[in-house]
This record gives C-alpha cells, sequence and structure tokens, in this order.
C-alpha cells in the first residue's frame, strides 16, 4: 500500500471514529427499575387545582401551574415539606392579571417569575416575595412579544441570554420550532447552528444546564436527543431503539427533559398511540450528561409533568392517575 493510500486510509478511520462518538445509537436499554413503592403522594388537599398543571422550583418553593383555573394560576408550596403557602395570580384582562397563561422561566437570584401572557403578548416579572407579603401587587412588564417569531419554553440565564425554543407562526394554525439564544432585554434572537438534518417537522422540550454550558432537546414524535453547547453546536445525537425520521405526531416519545447535576432525565412513552389514553409516560430514562444510557425508572404513574429539586435531590410529579403530585428520593437512584 503507498503512501497516498495509508493516508486515504487514516482519513477514513478517523471520519468514522468521530461520527461514531458523535451519532450514538442505542438498541438496547434493558436496566429497569421499578421504584412505585419509593414514590410519595404529596397531599394537597387545602387548595383545588385541576387537571392540566406544570411545575417549577423557585428558592425554597415549589411552584405548580394551573392551566385550567378560572381563578387562581399559581399555587405555592413550601418544596421541602409540601406544606401549601399560597394561591395568586388571577386569570383574567386586568392590569395585575394572566390572560392566556404560557411559559413561566425562573430567575433564582432576583426572586422572579417570568410568565407569558400570550393573550397580551408580553412577558411579566413577578417577584415571589412581593407576592406573597402584598396582595395588591402588580408585576411590571419584563419583555413584550413579537408574534412572527417568540420564544415558547426558554431557560433565563441572565437579562442578555436565555436559551429554549421559539416558535415562527406558518398559517392560521401551523408554526415552525427551532432553539435559539435570546437576549430578553432587546428582544435579539439569534437561531442555534444545529438542527437534525432529516427532522421535518421539529417538536421538541429543552433542558439546560448552565454549569455545563450544554443544552438537549428531546423529540416528541421522534427517538432522538440531541445534545448541543451553547453555541449551538453538535456534541451527541442520541438515538433510541425505535428511532426513524418519519414526519408523523401519531406516536409520542419523549414529553419532558431535564438536567439533574450530570444526569438527563427524560419521561418516555416508547412511541405510544398518541390519540389514545395510553401516551402518558409512565417511565424516566437516565442518561450522563453526554448522553450514555444509565438505567430507567418505571413509575407505574401516568407522568403529566415532573421537574428536579436540586436542594433535596428529588423528582417531583405531577400525575395523571389516583394521585395527583407525588415525588421521590434520588440518592439511592443515581
Amino acid at each position: 500500500m503507498n503512501k497516498l493510500s495509508y493516508f486515504i486510509f487514516f482519513i477514513f478511520l478517523l471520519s468514522c471514529t468521530n461520527n461514531n462518538t458523535t451519532e450514538k445509537f442505542q438498541q438496547k436499554r434493558d436496566n429497569i427499575i421499578n421504584i412505585k413503592n419509593k414514590i410519595k403522594e404529596i397531599n394537597v388537599e387545602s387548595v383545588l387545582i385541576g387537571g392540566r398543571t406544570r411545575l417549577s422550583t423557585i428558592n425554597n418553593y415549589l411552584i405548580i401551574r394551573d392551566y385550567k383555573s378560572f381563578d387562581n394560576l399559581i399555587h405555592i408550596f413550601d418544596k421541602s415539606n409540601f406544606k401549601y403557602i399560597a394561591s395568586c395570580i388571577h386569570k383574567g384582562e386586568g392590569p395585575n392579571e394572566i390572560t392566556n397563561m404560557g411559559h413561566i422561566a425562573i430567575n433564582e437570584d432576583n426572586h422572579n417569575l417570568y410568565i407569558t401572557d400570550h393573550g397580551k403578548q408580553k412577558i411579566f416579572s413577578y417577584n415571589i416575595d412581593s407576592i406573597l407579603i402584598n396582595q395588591s401587587y402588580q408585576p411590571h412588564i419584563k419583555a413584550n412579544i413579537n408574534i412572527e417569531l417568540f420564544p415558547n419554553e426558554y431557560h433565563y440565564i441572565n437579562d442578555t441570554l436565555s436559551i429554549g425554543s421559539v416558535i415562527k407562526p406558518t398559517g392560521h394554525s401551523g408554526y415552525d420550532q427551532y432553539v435559539a439564544k435570546w437576549n430578553i432585554t432587546t428582544g435579539k434572537i439569534d437561531l442555534m447552528n444545529y438542527s437534525h438534518p432529516e427532522i421535518e417537522k421539529k417538536r421538541i422540550c429543552i433542558a439546560i444546564s448552565s454549569e455545563n454550558k450544554i443544552y438537549a432537546e428531546s423529540y416528541y414524535h421522534h427517538d432522538l436527543i440531541t445534545i448541543c453547547d451553547f453555541n449551538g453546536d453538535l456534541l451527541y445525537n442520541i438515538y433510541g431503539p425505535q428511532w426513524n425520521s418519519k414526519k408523523t405526531n401519531k406516536v409520542l416519545y419523549y414529553s419532558n427533559i431535564v438536567f439533574c447535576k450530570d444526569n438527563i432525565i427524560a419521561s418516555s412513552s416508547f412511541g405510544r398511540d398518541n390519540f389514545s389514553k395510553e401516551f402518558y409516560p409512565t417511565s424516566l430514562i437516565i442518561f450522563n450528561k453526554n448522553g450514555d444510557y444509565i438505567k430507567t425508572l418505571e413509575t407505574g404513574y401516568k407522568i403529566e409533568d415532573f421537574c428536579y429539586d436540586k436542594d433535596n435531590n428529588r423528582v417531583i410529579m405531577c400525575l395523571n392517575d389516583d394521585i395527583q403530585f407525588a415525588y421521590f428520593e434520588l440518592n439511592d437512584l443515581i
């Protein structure tokens, strides 16, 4: 073999190695642990909460968003013992009310909730401490929403950098979804560099790790998780056993994704029928920050949403099941 042939062969091997490092195909995810006996119910009998909820934590509080409420949209609990504290932020068109609540972003340092109101096309800033001590508290406008391209689900890092998904309407009811950097002060949006070339219709959830300066996208209708750095450059594509690039909304794979220290937790429905009663995920798949599979936690409950409580190292869930809210400790699981 001459020198040119050796060189070509070396380049071929190098390209194969790089591709295998970036593209990870996981055909077996069979380290399954049933944790139903570890799950503890959260009693919320002191307040009536609707059936469509989302969870966040901020400082010492657990925030439950009640999207079906006709009155108070936010319920606040002590996240250490789940003691009910207050309900607040009325639904309506008044100056201190929310017309059509969307995403809530968290500013831990300033104790602020940034609540998107799609009706008023604004993002309002609520200080959690002020809400609790002043019943007449009125928020201030943090940002205006550009209806041609606006943040849908984002993670606030500072006033010049948020990362999340943005929506671009394409017609009466259609839209395209992208991952982007957003300057909440100026409104400037910069789309990230990488988007999977085989996905025609992108529907995703986003998780952010500020410590590692990476983000992860989980796909609703594809067995795929993508991990990129804060510049939007691809680090890993994580393909599950049922991966294909077919355009469809009839099946559901990943519903939510969060970072848990140096790990990733994603809820998975494993491609079940998205239009049946069985579409809810019951399993949480755990990966390391590089996307390598670690284990699957089978909860035995239909998971509506979940969040990670870093101070108490536990997962808090809202469920569409016999119990509405629950949690489990992670200390002996990861």
